[in-house]
């Protein structure tokens, strides 16, 4: 997943609002967003390869999310795949801080990445590249494939959105919407991540589209203050054509 928009007590009815692009390889088999037969508290997507997730929540209210952290030259052919660190916190009932200080220890077998996980009373974020977990301060936040709040374009441009739509009624629609901006990124805006210039273009825009690699599914997950959470998943086919879109409605069970 490559762009996490997180609105965390920003909002009177709504004390967390996400808003996520998952970007992948199209030929990377997915399955898309259920509650798992196997884990059926939680509700998420399924990477089909490694069985892992990107985003997901559970029955009881928690939620985590990931990205990965975009330097080339260092990456290992080896690592285990990162999605496992979302659906183990999904899995487990172990407190998000200490179970993000547990992955900072084990953080140096893996590629880069940026991890969130927590609930309505609090999100947690850890990086692999700082080592260190740290707490959301309530109000808008943005993650690409680097730093929580780096200013990427997309990222500033996300966050604007996301405010723009919690100032007005909104919905998961509307927060499913906000994450198909395609227009590339001006030249002098774009990061250097090592990739090149060509690639960072073809990158910098909220939904993705190029011929092996894009935006696979685009989420809104929002939690009420009376306890529901609506969780909508869209489905984007390769090419940026729009997909089929699951939408699930459920009160917590605490």
């Amino acid at each position: 997943m490559c762009l996490i928009l997180i609105a965390h007590g920003a909002h009177s009815d709504f004390p967390l609002v996400i808003a996520a692009n998952r970007d992948e390889y199209y030929q990377r088999p997915t399955a898309r967003a259920a509650f798992w037969q196997d884990l059926p508290h939680i509700l998420a997507g399924r990477d089909l390869e490694c069985m892992g997730t990107w985003l997901g929540v559970t029955r009881a209210g928690r939620f985590a999310a990931l990205t990965n952290f975009r330097d080339p030259r260092e990456r290992k052919s080896d690592a285990p795949s990162r999605g496992q660190l979302v659906s183990d916190f999904l899995a487990s009932d172990q407190e998000p801080r200490e179970y993000l200080g547990d992955v900072a220890i084990e953080a140096p077998r893996y590629n880069g990445f940026n991890l969130l996980a927590g609930d309505i009373d609090g999100v947690f974020y850890l990086s692999s590249r700082t080592g260190s977990v740290q707490q959301l301060s309530p109000g808008i936040h943005g993650l690409s494939n680097h730093l929580l709040d780096t200013p990427w374009p997309k990222v500033e441009l996300g966050k604007r959105r996301l405010q723009a739509a919690l100032e007005g009624e909104f919905g998961a629609e509307a927060l499913l919407n906000l994450l198909h901006d395609r227009e590339p990124a001006a030249e002098s805006e774009l990061p250097d991540t090592g990739i090149g210039a060509e690639m960072e273009r073809v990158l910098s825009p909220a939904l993705i589209v190029s011929p092996k690699y894009g935006t696979r599914a685009s989420t809104a997950v929002i939690f009420g203050v009376d306890g529901s959470v609506s969780f909508a998943e869209r489905t984007i086919l390769p090419g940026g054509n729009i997909g089929p879109t699951v939408s699930l409605h459920f009160s917590l069970e605490r």
